[in-house]
């Protein structure tokens, strides 16, 4: 399967992690972390894809878009509180 594929279930493992450490464990620092390593994750997934399936490449990018977004969220909580 390959690097892409470890990165795939990776980045799906920390996407179902976050919600729950932040909304319900109200671990806004350690869902930040979460948030990052999935972001960074994310990233590295394209790149990893990119030579093999495009498609696939191209179709993580709104998702980096939206996470990254999210991140910025996750910082302005964790800033203000």
């Amino acid at each position: 399967a390959g690097w892409p594929m470890k990165l795939w279930w990776a980045q799906l493992t920390l996407n179902f992690l976050w919600s729950p450490v932040f909304f319900s464990a109200h671990r806004i620092d350690l869902a930040l972390v979460v948030i990052l390593l999935l972001l960074f994750i994310i990233l590295g997934f394209i790149v990893t894809s990119w030579r093999q399936d495009r498609m696939a490449a191209w179709l993580f990018a709104p998702y980096a878009v939206w996470v990254a977004f999210a991140t910025l969220l996750n910082v302005s909580i964790f800033s203000l509180n």
